[in-house]
């Protein structure tokens, strides 16, 4: 009888995790977007990738946070550098990118959510190599 106590508590525990404010289930992996990068794109870190992560990203991919307030994003994926986003870009592609094969949406779980034209732009930036 103690073991389904114990049972009984660690699965409220997860649930009650799970349905923690700003937490959400995984997020949902599309297609690669296939973006291509235009030989006129002048899109850089400094002037598109810094202020989309910070804006969408890091308040909850960031290096700086751990357990509860990463509210569900796994470890190393942190977009607090460059160097943390080139590491997953494929992952933010499928995730939060729009290109021509597809549009993906399930990142950011929450507001602010990045409009079609900023996930068009964002799929631009890494299939530009992230500069």
């Amino acid at each position: 009888m103690r073991r389904l106590g114990l049972a009984a508590t660690l699965a409220a525990s997860l649930l009650a995790s799970a349905a923690a404010p700003g937490c959400s289930d995984p997020p949902l992996f599309g297609p690669p977007t296939e973006s291509v990068c235009p030989t006129t794109s002048t899109l850089t870190y400094d002037n598109f990738g810094k202020p989309f992560v910070e804006t969408y990203c890091t308040d909850c991919h960031s290096s700086q946070l751990t357990g509860a307030a990463r509210m569900g994003a796994p470890s190393f994926h942190d977009f607090d550098t460059l160097f943390g986003i080139k590491a997953v870009s494929d992952h933010i592609d499928e995730t939060a990118a729009s290109g021509p094969a597809s549009t993906n949406s399930s990142m950011p779980p929450r507001s602010p959510r990045p409009s079609i034209e900023d996930r068009r732009l964002l799929g631009e930036w890494i299939a530009c190599g992230m500069p």
